[in-house]
């Protein structure tokens, strides 16, 4: 019995070399070996590229750009639009079709001039017609003022009745009314023709023009078929700048303060401009105090609603009309001294470039480049001293 018994026991624990795996037997071995060599893989990639990676710095760039002088004693910047402080749109009184227009958008013209006219046969038939009754009743003036003159006459030598010279009397008075009526016509039908032209009301341009010839002018514009204003037109003189200040720098700005205007077309240009208004209310949705700054010289370049840029001064710019082109800054921290030479670094191809510059006067936290740049290079921002010619580095994300 016992012999039989530990033969059964060895048999259970003999391994059946020729049964197949079961599922949930042990894994395959193919499945530990390829997850475990990818990260093997990364392992030994990232200690190959570590020392490099850690040997790059990381540099910020700023761009070299032009400034003014006047920059340097600017406590604000505000932006703005140009605008018209005197503009109209001009439109007829009458309501009629458009039968002339003499300008075109650009025209300069004087106040007075005849800038379009409405069709005027009807009214210079009207015109006509009053004149006619004027003069009938200046006739009838005549005529009346000799019976008159007689009747008193006659009166006077008791040879006509009191009732003649009261009718003589009316009939002179009536006739006075009759004229009166008739050029109080006369000059109605004058204004009505006037009416038909359409005529600058002040020196200005002409910056739109709405109708054409042929189509119908009305005062209102009541109908969909009919123009309201003939042209848009505005004086050139007036032309200022609107800028938008935050309520909580307008202490900064005071009426008469200098200024110094940029459009943004022509940044290369600076206007000398002066603070003429401060409009006594604010804009409660943008938290901004609407300012009026006035342009103390400009050329024909100067278009309204283009748009500008402000700085308010606080002291008056140079006399020199040179002092105050733009030139060419980078930012003081921007130049290192190596080997008594000034230079600014910069990168090409992820590698630093030494550029020998000539510097000159400062302008605030910026100095002027003389040579050995352009306007819109980029320039490492704080070259520390271990950045020297060929050195790799990383470009920090603006």
């Amino acid at each position: 019995m016992s012999t039989s018994t530990e033969q059964a026991d060895l048999s259970a624990l003999r391994i059946n070399r020729h049964q197949r795996e079961t599922p949930g037997g042990r894994r395959r071995p193919w499945k530990i070996i390829i997850p475990t060599g990818v990260v093997l893989i990364g392992l030994i990639g990232y200690m190959v590229i570590r020392p490099s990676l850690a040997g790059m710095q990381e540099v910020e760039l700023v761009t070299a750009t032009l400034t003014s002088p006047a920059q340097a004693n600017a406590v604000l910047t505000a932006n703005g639009y140009v605008v018209a402080q005197i503009k109209a749109a001009v439109a007829s009184k009458g309501t009629g079709r458009l039968e002339f227009l003499g300008v075109e958008e650009g025209d300069r013209v004087k106040k007075g001039t005849i800038i379009a006219r409405l069709e005027e046969q009807d009214v210079l038939a009207a015109l006509r017609q009053a004149e006619a009754n004027l003069g009938v009743a200046q006739a009838d003036y005549q005529d009346a003022k000799l019976t008159l003159e007689r009747q008193q006459r006659l009166h006077a030598s008791n040879l006509s009745s009191q009732a003649e010279l009261d009718a003589a009397q009316a009939r002179f008075a009536r006739v006075e009314a009759t004229i009166r009526y008739a050029q109080a016509t006369v000059t109605a039908a004058e204004v009505a023709l006037e009416n038909t032209r359409i005529r600058a009301p002040f020196d200005g341009t002409v910056l739109t023009k709405y109708a054409d010839v042929g189509e119908v002018v009305a005062p209102f514009a009541s109908s969909a078929n009919s123009r309201g204003a003939v042209v848009t037109m505005a004086d050139m003189n007036s032309l200022q700048v609107e800028a938008d200040v935050s309520e909580s720098n307008i202490i900064r700005v005071r009426p008469g303060q200098p200024c110094e205007i940029t459009l943004d077309a022509y940044p290369e240009k600076r206007y000398p401009g002066v603070v003429h208004k401060i409009i006594p209310t604010a804009d409660r949705a943008k938290a901004t105090v609407l300012t009026k700054v006035a342009f103390r010289s400009k050329d024909e370049r100067v278009l309204p609603e283009m748009s500008a840029k402000v700085m308010f001064l606080s002291d008056e710019p140079g006399e020199s009309s040179t002092a105050n082109l733009p030139v060419l800054t980078v930012p003081l921290s921007a130049v290192t001294k190596r080997n008594d030479q000034h230079m600014v670094l910069t990168v090409q191809d992820d590698r630093i470039v030494e550029s020998p510059v000539s510097p000159g006067e400062t302008l605030g936290e910026r100095i002027v480049i003389r040579e050995g740049i352009a306007a819109g290079e980029k320039v490492v921002a704080r070259p520390e001293p271990g950045l020297t010619a060929g050195t790799k580095v990383r470009v920090r994300a603006q």
